[in-house]
């Protein structure tokens, strides 16, 4: 696929762009511990009619990967995501911005406070801040299923994830999931992504920098431990397709309830026999569901 470099808010991203230019643009936001190439799927499917851009993030294999942890703020993320917005279309809106994961993270926040350059979002397996943080403070099986998070804020977890050829990493990504899509070919992409300098430790950083309180293994959340997340300024006022494998085990549907309370127009689509990544694991079915949603 067409891979370019571009300038934007300060960094330089390494972007995949496909489709006609002057085509509708997706912006599709990825998420750990993947990059732009976790997209290929979607694209394949979705540029013929679409201009499909997704970024590496910032810390994530050939994008600029600021070394501090401060510069993984919430803020800043979603100012790459708006400056990247503008380098395609000054001034302009996305059709629609996709996010997964740790992608949908920021997708969500950019919805929040730049709603006006947003026609619609999709979101596939990720969370809004507001169920999530709910659900960690109040449900134990989705506490503990994100104990993983205490281990990636680690000073050291980058280095421990990276120890033989990126073992750690794997264990992640094969930990009670469904990782047959992750080929020989697919894996030495994921490889050589995550071995480009820098790279796991920007990537950890997100983790670190999260205003994500997640309550001690076996304990539960103080009150005053949970950050102040006002609804009212939360709210998801374009249309919302979540698209949500039901075999996710690390981000269970506790996670998104009361999800419909915060948005104006949301529409909810469950996939049975896939989990946390669905897009590999059933693309067509993932990618019509979009593609009904887009048109």
């Amino acid at each position: 696929m067409n891979r370019e470099t571009i300038e934007a808010n300060g960094l330089t991203f390494s972007c995949l762009a496909e489709g006609p230019r002057d085509a509708p643009m997706l912006l599709m936001l990825h998420g750990f511990p993947e990059f732009s190439g976790g997209w290929e799927e979607m694209i394949a499917r979705l540029s013929d009619r679409y201009f499909c851009v997704a970024p590496d993030q910032r810390g994530y294999n050939l994008s600029d990967k600021p070394a501090e942890v401060s510069a993984y703020s919430t803020g800043k993320l979603v100012s790459d995501a708006v400056a990247i917005l503008d380098h395609y279309r000054p001034g302009g809106r996305a059709h629609a911005l996709i996010g997964h994961d740790w992608g949908a993270g920021v997708a969500y926040a950019a919805a929040m406070r730049a709603p006006e350059r947003f026609e619609r979002l999709i979101i596939a397996n990720g969370v809004h801040p507001l169920p999530f943080q709910r659900a960690l403070a109040t449900d134990p099986a989705q506490g503990a299923a994100s104990q993983y998070i205490h281990f990636l804020r680690q000073p050291d977890s980058h280095e421990k994830l990276a120890a033989d050829d990126f073992e750690g990493v794997m264990r992640m990504l094969w930990a009670k999931m469904d990782v047959s899509w992750m080929t020989p070919e697919v894996m030495a992409k994921y490889k050589a992504a995550w071995g480009q300098p820098g790279a796991m430790n920007g990537m950890v950083n997100w983790y670190r920098a999260a205003r994500i309180a997640v309550p001690p293994p076996g304990g539960t959340l103080a009150p005053g431990d949970i950050p102040d997340l006002p609804a009212e300024a939360m709210r998801i006022t374009m249309p919302h397709l979540l698209i949500w494998g039901m075999d996710d085990s690390a981000l269970l549907p506790v996670s998104r309830e009361g999800l419909e309370d915060l948005c104006d127009d949301l529409t909810l689509r469950e996939i049975e026999g896939c989990d946390h990544w669905l897009m590999h694991q059933k693309p067509d079915e993932v990618a019509a569901l979009m593609r009904a949603f887009l048109d």
